[in-house]
């Protein structure tokens, strides 16, 4: 762990399993801090992978940064891995994560290798967008559509409790993924602004075009999922040219992650 300073000012705070000649950068989900997937070292290790990662601004060390686009992400890894003296790097994100990993494929062309995106929102349209998502996501997004200070209104007001997890999620983080539980405690730490500034970026345009991206893409989500509706992973797909779809049947938006191992062998092919 250790800060990385931009010429903006502004600090990231990074995280670095060292070893292993195959470099993923990760990308968290929200609202997490950027430690990166304990749960896949026992996978990753034999694979001779390197995990690399940062908080996303105004998570955990990250200064904030409130008008950020999905976009910013591409400068700020590029920051991070020219920090830890890495060159050429894959990318791969959950959930809040997917739209940042894909990002740095689109705007870092000549640096990511391949990315995996999994359980991932897709750019905001007004078609469609929020059918089959669960009454917590379909409020904070809604929100966010209609401004930061909606949005952080909404994050000050009793929530819907029904946040889109099947019982196998809530089994799956008290159990192989209960890690997820500590780092969205710390993701949570510096209060709802880090959350606030992740859904004001995801409904306004990414920054980027999809379609730009040209390193291989594994979209991954599960076909359960109501936090994030598989439909997402699909219209990814017909914007993304390079991209393989894995949906994968009664999986939720955590039970998902026990199939990315097979992700990651993926991605060491690439």
């Amino acid at each position: 762990m250790g800060d990385v300073q931009l010429d903006d000012g502004r600090t990231l705070r990074t995280y670095d399993t060292g070893g292993g000649d195959f470099v993923i950068l990760w990308h968290h989900g929200t609202p997490n801090i950027g430690a990166p997937p304990a749960p896949l070292f026992a996978v990753s290790e034999p694979l001779g992978i390197r995990w690399i990662s940062y908080d996303r601004p105004g998570y955990g060390g990250s200064t904030p940064s409130p008008d950020r686009t999905v976009a910013s992400a591409a400068s700020d890894a590029a920051a991070v891995a020219d920090a830890l003296g890495v060159d050429r790097f894959a990318v791969m994100g959950h959930s809040g994560g997917g739209p940042h990993a894909l990002a740095c494929a689109a705007l870092l062309p000549d640096r990511v290798t391949a990315a995996v995106s999994v359980s991932a929102l897709s750019p905001h349209t007004a078609d469609g967008y929020f059918d089959g998502m669960a009454p917590a996501g379909v409020a904070a997004l809604g929100a966010a559509l209609a401004g930061r200070a909606a949005r952080e209104h909404h994050a000050l007001a009793p929530g819907d409790d029904d946040i889109g997890f099947l019982p196998a999620d809530w089994a799956a983080l008290s159990s192989d993924w209960s890690w997820f539980g500590e780092i969205v405690a710390a993701g949570q730490a510096a209060g709802p602004g880090p959350q606030v500034d992740d859904d004001l970026a995801f409904v306004r345009p990414w920054g980027f075009p999809l379609p730009a991206v040209t390193a291989p893409v594994l979209l991954l989500h599960g076909a359960a999922d109501r936090m994030v509706p598989s439909v997402h992973a699909t219209r990814l797909a017909t914007q993304l040219p390079t991209a393989e779809s894995r949906i994968i049947p009664s999986e939720g938006h955590i039970t998902v992650m026990r199939h990315a191992a097979d992700a990651l062998h993926w991605l060491v092919t690439r």
